[in-house]
């Protein structure tokens, strides 16, 4: 009853979004024997504060499946507003032929790590979290490093892979809920609504707050306003001295 409510709500209000001529990798590797392919892709690289994070998706080998997928208009996260990605997320989550898992790294972890490992920690995290082991796995734009399966990277992959496009949604909805939810802890931020990203907004909130655990230390623009804090607070002491 669930999903035929989405899909009517999808159907009324995607209208416009034209069906996506996906690539079928996943295909071409199930004729070659592969009978779980892995997407892969994260959200969350550019932001100041907040996680990175990722989703592993396994769609079970069915054409029925794949096709209605498409019809929907699964595509990447970033050509969805908000309204149409919660409408897919709860569609693939909720579908038992769908396995995902997410993976999560902390802004404290992307300090200690620097993104690049950052990124294919997650991409581990999440592929490991899978019910099913997968044989082989497509990830966005990197290849995952030590993984100990079979493996490929696809350039602009949550454009051109049906499992990398749904894993996209499924990352984003999921990090957006979670800046959410830190938006109620840290409520001076506006994480909610800029989700981390270093909007005007997230700028003032910060010279006028300062920095929360949330950020990223080893980002520039955080980095800077850290020495600036130093500097400000050593020529106050200066001044109090004298």
């Amino acid at each position: 009853m669930l999903k035929k409510k989405l899909n009517k709500s999808i159907s009324k209000k995607g209208k416009g979004l034209k069906k996506i001529n996906f690539v079928r990798h996943e295909e071409t590797l199930n004729k070659k024997g592969f009978s779980f392919v892995c997407g892969v892709d994260e959200v969350g690289r550019g932001p100041w504060a907040g996680p990175i994070t990722a989703a592993a998706v396994i769609i079970e080998r069915n054409d029925y499946k794949f096709t209605k997928l498409k019809k929907l208009g699964i595509r990447d996260s970033k050509k969805l507003d908000e309204e149409r990605r919660e409408k897919f997320y709860e569609i693939l989550t909720s579908d038992s032929g769908i396995d995902f898992a997410l993976g999560w790294a902390s802004a404290k972890e992307i300090d200690r790590l620097g993104m690049s490992e950052a990124n294919n920690l997650i991409f581990k995290r999440a592929i490991k979290g899978l019910k099913t082991k997968p044989d082989y796995v497509l990830s966005d734009g990197f290849i995952v490093k030590k993984l100990g399966l079979k493996k490929d990277k696809v350039i602009k992959g949550d454009r051109k892979i049906l499992t990398i496009a749904a894993a996209s949604i499924i990352a984003k909805v999921s990090r957006d809920r979670h800046m959410k939810e830190l938006a109620k802890k840290y409520p001076c931020y506006g994480f909610d609504k800029h989700k981390g990203y270093g909007t005007k907004e997230h700028q003032t909130m910060i010279k006028k707050y300062g920095i929360c655990s949330e950020h990223r230390k080893s980002f520039k623009p955080i980095s800077q306003i850290i020495q600036n804090s130093k500097i400000k607070n050593q020529n106050d002491n200066s001044k109090i001295k004298k």
